[in-house]
C-alpha cells in the first residue's frame, strides 16, 4: 500500500510538474518593459542642423536596441542651449547618454567621475579631425605670429577647438591673451566664421568642417592654420542600467550605415578609453598659461 502510494505520487509529479519545468526552461527570456532613453547634445551648431544630423542616427539606434533588448526602445533628443548646460545634463543624470566634444567629456568627468565612455566616432579608421584658425579672405595676415594686436574670436568657453586647443596652439607659437587687442567667446562655430567674415574680428577658431561649409556658402574666409583634435566621444550617465549600456555600446560599434552617418561626416564608431583624451585634458590643465603675463 505504501509503495503504491509513493508510485502514484511519483507518476503525478512526472505528468504534472515535469512538463511545467520543461515549459519554463524552453520559454524565451522575458522581454524588458518599454525603454525610453534621452540623448543629449549642446548647440555647437544650429538646433535645426543638429536635429537633421542626429535624428537618423537615433532612429537606427532605436531599431537596433529594440531588437537587442527584445522590447520597444525610444530615444528622445534633448538639445541644451549651451555647452555648460549640456555638460551638467549628463553629469547630473538628466540625460542617459550624450555626444560630447573631447573637452566637454573631460569637464563632465571632473563633475562626475562615474560617467562612462561608450564609443568614439571614426572616419576611415582615423580618430582625429581638424580645427582651423581662419581670417577674412582679403586679410593680409598669413601667419599666427601676425595675430599680435589683432581681434580674435573663440567659440564656447568649454569648446575643445573653440577654446582649449586653439589657445594652446596660439600659446605654443608665442601668442598670449595679452597680445590680442580684443578677444571674445561667441559660442557656436558658425558664429565665429560669420563674425570674421563680417570684419568684426580679424581671426577666429572653429572646426575645419564648419569653415569649409561656410566657404561653400560664399563667406569670404580662409584658413591660416590647422591643428589636430581627437574625435568626439559618446558618453553614458552614471547609473545607466548595465544591460542598456552594454546594448547601446554594441549598437554604436555596429552602426556603419553610410547614409545615416554622412551627416556627421563619419563612417562608424570605435572602442575608446580615457587615454584617447589625455592630450585634451592636458590642454585644459595648462590653459592658464595662455592668460599669464
Amino acid at each position: 500500500m505504501y509503495v503504491s502510494s509513493v508510485l502514484q505520487k511519483s507518476l503525478f509529479y512526472s505528468f504534472v510538474f515535469l512538463p511545467l519545468v520543461t515549459f519554463y526552461l524552453a520559454t524565451p527570456k522575458i522581454a524588458f518593459a518599454d525603454i525610453g532613453l534621452s540623448f543629449g547634445l549642446y548647440t555647437s551648431d544650429k538646433p535645426t542642423t543638429l536635429v537633421k544630423k542626429f535624428r537618423p542616427i537615433l532612429n537606427e539606434l532605436e531599431k537596433d536596441l529594440s531588437h537587442r533588448m527584445n522590447t520597444k526602445v525610444s530615444i528622445k533628443l534633448s538639445i541644451a542651449r549651451s555647452y555648460e548646460q549640456g555638460i551638467n545634463a549628463l553629469a547630473e543624470g538628466k540625460v542617459d547618454f550624450s555626444r560630447f566634444g573631447p573637452a566637454s567629456y573631460i569637464l563632465a568627468r571632473e563633475k562626475n567621475p562615474d560617467i562612462s565612455l561608450l564609443a568614439m566616432e571614426v572616419k576611415n579608421g582615423h580618430k582625429h579631425f581638424k580645427g582651423a584658425i581662419c581670417v577674412h579672405k582679403d586679410s593680409k595676415t598669413n601667419k599666427i605670429s601676425e595675430l599680435k594686436n589683432k581681434r580674435f574670436a573663440f567659440g564656447d568657453e568649454r569648446s575643445t577647438i573653440g577654446r582649449y586647443l586653439s589657445q594652446q596652439y596660439l600659446y605654443e607659437r608665442g601668442i598670449k591673451s595679452k597680445d590680442l587687442t580684443l578677444y571674445d567667446y561667441l559660442g557656436r562655430h558658425d558664429k565665429v566664421g560669420y563674425a570674421v567674415a563680417q570684419g568684426k574680428f580679424d581671426a577666429g577658431a572653429l572646426k575645419e568642417s564648419t569653415l569649409k561649409k561656410l566657404i561653400k556658402k560664399g563667406l569670404p574666409l580662409r584658413a591660416i592654420a590647422r591643428f589636430d583634435n581627437v574625435s568626439k566621444p559618446w558618453v553614458a550617465r552614471k547609473g545607466l542600467e548595465p544591460e542598456v549600456r552594454a546594448a547601446l555600446k554594441k549598437a554604436l560599434l555596429g552602426l556603419n550605415d553610410k547614409d545615416v552617418l554622412k551627416a556627421i561626416k563619419k563612417d562608424g564608431f570605435a572602442e575608446t578609453n580615457y587615454q584617447d583624451y589625455e592630450r585634451v585634458s592636458q590642454a585644459i590643465k595648462l590653459n592658464k598659461k595662455f592668460f599669464s603675463e
